[in-house]
């Protein structure tokens, strides 16, 4: 089996589910273009749990977390299945790191799984999973999560962490009529990080990187980022999608970090 890319998707809005905007077409390509994998493992800031939780479903339902958005995205499913077999696997790697982690067999997607795989394998024929994002989660800790579920990657799995590469609520939800500068002078700083295949600086970017507060006042939706990044490995070369901008302050960016054997 070739050992799969990880991948770092931004679902921003909800929305995205019915505008695909720059960054639906390109992660259609991406799907294309990629090794078919047995099972796609998706870590979302939308499932957030006091220690590791992996979802053993075999047959995940789709959830609609999230209020005050048109009806018709209640109405979208993706009925994919799961893969009990490569999650439990997933569930044995993270006990056998020292990770607090058990399964849940009544786990669904939410629109952190969900809607980026609306592009990426439009027709849900490709069984999914999720690992859970673990509160008071450190960017040291991402990426020692990532690591963990590496092997996977030999394995058959494509391992996704979806978040946001900006994400500032408050200012989506007063609208923008043009991208803001500091969303795009974040982006810019991230990108040349992950181009660079510099692991230290990527953990350091809420620390480091221009308006960072601004672009996460809180971290849960750049931490996907790095579990990604750790998956692929510290010297691991990245290619960027450009997804563009959206509401004026949501980067749409992906990043495929080729892993490293």
């Amino acid at each position: 089996m070739t050992r799969l890319p990880t991948v770092f998707v931004s679902h921003g809005a909800p929305t995205f589910a019915l505008e695909p905007g720059l960054a639906g077409p390109q992660l259609s390509a991406l799907g294309l273009a990629l090794p078919r994998p047995k099972a796609v493992l998706v870590v979302s800031p939308h499932w957030m749990t006091h220690g590791a939780r992996v979802g053993l479903s075999p047959l995940p339902a789709t959830i609609h977390d999230f209020g005050g958005f048109p009806q018709p995205l209640y109405e979208l499913s993706y009925p994919a299945t799961g893969h009990p077999e490569l999650s439990q696997r997933a569930l044995d790697l993270l006990l056998q790191a020292g990770w607090t982690a058990r399964g849940d067999e009544g786990r669904g997607l939410d629109h952190g799984a969900w809607v980026p795989l609306r592009y990426l394998y439009p027709d849900a024929d490709v069984p999914v999973f999720q690992v859970s994002l673990p509160d008071r989660l450190d960017a040291a800790g991402a990426w020692a999560y990532g690591q963990a579920l590496a092997p996977l990657a030999d394995e058959g799995v494509l391992i996704v962490g979806s978040g946001s590469l900006t994400h500032n609520l408050y200012e989506f939800r007063a609208g923008h009529g043009h991208e803001e500068a500091y969303a795009t002078e974040f982006v810019a700083w991230v990108r040349e990080a992950v181009q660079q295949s510099d692991g230290a600086r990527l953990q350091r970017t809420l620390e480091l990187a221009p308006h960072a507060k601004r672009a996460h006042p809180t971290t849960e939706h750049f931490l996907p980022l790095l579990v990604a990044a750790g998956a692929a490995g510290n010297a691991a070369p990245a290619r960027v999608i450009d997804g563009g901008i959206t509401h004026g302050v949501l980067s749409m960016d992906a990043f495929v970090f080729d892993t490293v054997h």
